[in-house]
């Protein structure tokens, strides 16, 4: 018989299925979670072998290669260490379902575009495809081993409801549990976050095997993560964890740019407003840099999400107080673009736009929900001449967020400094360090006159831009009260 106690806490788990060990593990998605994910994974567990699954065989080779898919710091260096020893990069999908214990759900699950939800309800048409796929493996496997499946992609509350349904019904003979496991991952510093996480959060039915299930998964977590850091919950509360947790970041970044905006007017400094409230312990400083708004794949989705479930529970007071975090961040990119066409005497038609960055953070070529978009679509309605500038950022991309019909009145380039010269202005949208240590004197001699330069970040030198000759606006401080107070002469 296949019913025994598991190896994790003996007696705790009596007559449960038991679980391969070390398990073998898959993942079905090899995008910015699941890949890094599975990387750490099979760095910090060299005797567990973990295979990255999609089907999208370009992206697959690309992880096969030199040259990753995606930008992560630190990430190339742990996938040469792992691959080909215990860390695997595949498109057979069916049979890494078949040999795995622990198979990792993380594929795409957009905001639906259209029917019943449209604009905030996540789609999970790829989501549920997955679990499809993963019965009709295990029903046609002579194998019937226990499987676990794990709930990566952000998804709704309950959806893990659904997928056991889906499993139930089409499944037969497989004992499986879904378990949730959300990602707390910040592009541009993933892997540090992977190695040292502040949680780890497994989240699964409260039944004999369900428990079973969790051990067998936060044991794996627990071979490079403290015990006390990998917390279990049951299924809703670890869901529901994920979308609360990005609605209270975006929240923070919301309101310290709706400061912005009182800051500009009164002649406060947002900077000095932030750090001020930011030294109190019961606050902490964290997001809390005023800016040209958040972007990324997860924050405007996952409050649309919770917006979505709140009115769907009938909770319209909830989803209209959640849905003011999006109307806010929305409300900063617009200001953003409008001033700088306010500054430029009214009118940005035909004139040579600069953008530095395009990514909608440093340290990643991810442009997912990035202001710049905004921007650029709102500078190019005004008849704005556009060059990009951006490290990391593909030019397919570009081609992507912006459509064909608006590149081609677009210049992209590889230098800052092309981009820059001619130029009526500068919009400084992403906070690459780079952009910290240019020679601003260099492109205010090569620019049009007057030069105007607006930091979307606040991460430039405000006084030396201004004595150079620049025209300078920054987000959240009154250019002139900031610049007589660091000494400049009053007009």
């Amino acid at each position: 018989s296949k019913v025994q106690e598991t190896c994790a806490q003996p007696g705790l788990f009596a007559m449960t299925l038991k679980y391969e060990d070390p398990p073998k593990i898959c993942c079905l998605g090899a995008g910015y979670v699941g890949g890094p994910t599975m990387t750490v994974m099979a760095k910090k567990c060299p005797e567990i072998k973990v295979t990255v699954c999609d089907l999208n065989e370009r992206r697959i080779a690309a992880w096969n290669s030199s040259a990753l898919p995606i930008y992560e710091p630190g990430l190339q260096e742990v996938v040469e260490e792992a691959r080909g020893r215990n860390l695997f990069f595949s498109t057979d999908i069916e049979s890494a379902i078949r040999e795995c214990t622990i198979i990792f759900v993380s594929v795409p699950t957009p905001t639906k575009k259209s029917g019943i939800g449209a604009g905030e309800a996540a789609d999970l048409t790829y989501w549920e495809l997955a679990a499809r796929q993963i019965a009709a493996v295990c029903n046609a496997s002579e194998n019937k081993m226990p499987k676990i499946i794990v709930e990566k992609s952000t998804v709704p509350v309950k959806t893990a409801d659904a997928m056991a349904a889906v499993m139930a019904a089409a499944c037969k003979g497989t004992d499986f549990q879904v378990l949730s496991n959300p990602e707390f991952l910040a592009e541009g510093t993933a892997i540090d976050d992977l190695f040292k996480p502040d949680r780890v959060l497994v989240g699964g039915p409260q039944t004999p095997q369900g428990l079973a299930a969790i051990e067998c998964l936060a044991n794996v977590y627990r071979k490079w993560v403290p015990t006390e850091r990998v917390l279990t919950t049951n299924l809703w509360s670890a869901e529901l964890s994920k979308l609360t947790a990005n609605a209270f970041l975006a929240q923070r970044i919301s309101s310290i740019n709706s400061i912005s905006a009182l800051c500009e007017v009164t002649g406060a400094d947002v900077s000095e407003v932030g750090h001020a409230i930011g030294v109190d312990s019961r606050i902490g400083p964290k997001f809390l840099k005023a800016s040209v708004g958040f972007g990324g794949s997860c924050f405007q989705k996952d409050i649309l999400n919770l917006v979505y479930l709140c009115r769907s529970f009938g909770l319209p007071e909830v989803a209209e107080y959640w849905h003011q975090v999006i109307v806010m961040n929305d409300w900063q990119k617009r200001r953003f673009a409008n001033a700088m066409v306010a500054t430029m005497f009214n009118t940005v038609s035909g004139k040579r736009i600069a953008i530095l960055g395009f990514a909608f953070k440093k340290d990643t070529g991810d442009t997912r929900e990035s202001p710049a978009i905004d921007v650029c679509k709102a500078l190019s309605e005004e008849r704005a001449k556009l060059a990009i500038y951006d490290p990391k950022v593909s030019r397919e991309q570009y081609y992507e967020d912006l459509g064909k019909e608006a590149m081609e009145k677009i210049e992209i380039d590889e230098d800052p400094y092309v981009a820059c010269a001619g130029a009526h202005a500068i919009a400084v949208i992403t906070e690459w360090d780079v952009f910290k240590t240019l020679d601003y004197q260099k492109i205010f001699n090569s620019m049009s006159k007057p030069a105007f330069i607006f930091d979307g970040r606040n991460i430039l030198d405000h006084r030396k831009l201004s004595e150079i000759g620049f025209t300078v606006w920054a987000v959240g401080k009154c250019m002139k009260k900031v610049l007589d107070t660091e000494g400049s002469p009053s007009p």
